[in-house]
């Protein structure tokens, strides 16, 4: 609830004294191709993802078909997420990282690997990067199949903040 909380407040901060969303969104759809905007996010939800969705979903909405856009970018990110699990398999095959998370972690891991689904849930529907917690659960052996099931809740998570965002943005 915390960090939730924090951007909304950080958002409302950004709207008020530096510039209105609207006008950040507008600038975005003008200048961007649609394309650009897409290869970008992915990138980002792939990688660490260090941008946050939201940005994103309030872009969709000020594009032609935002439902068409936003449905595009939540299976984007379910994808990337994806992606990072297998960056994390592929992670575990360096020595010096396997060797630490079997030794120096061992005890954590057994943990984490009993509450990995509960990980990805929290990395699926939390402001946390989804991709972070994907890499963690390919690298902590987490099965697939738990990832692509846990994972669907990302488009629930799109689905919600774009309800709020679209009531917020004009």
């Amino acid at each position: 609830v915390i960090p939730v909380v924090l951007i909304i407040f950080g958002l409302y901060l950004v709207n008020e004294y530096v510039f209105t969303i609207d006008d950040g969104l507008e600038f975005l759809t003008q200048t961007f191709s649609r394309t650009g905007v897409l290869i970008v996010f992915f990138i980002s939800e792939t990688l660490l993802g260090l941008i946050p969705p939201e940005i994103f979903i309030g872009w969709s909405k000020k594009t032609i078909s935002p439902i068409i856009n936003l449905s595009i970018l939540a299976t984007l990110s379910y994808t990337g997420g994806i992606l990072s699990y297998f960056i994390g398999k592929t992670i575990l095959k360096i020595n010096t990282v396997k060797n630490y998370l079997e030794v120096k972690m061992a005890k954590h891991l057994k943990n984490t690997g009993k509450w990995g689904g509960f990980l990805i849930l929290i990395g699926a529907l939390l402001p946390v990067p989804f991709s972070i917690t994907c890499v963690a659960a390919g690298m902590i052996k987490y099965p697939l199949k738990g990832v692509v099931l846990f994972g669907l809740f990302r488009f629930v998570r799109f689905a919600l903040y774009a309800w709020a965002i679209f009531n917020v943005v004009n």
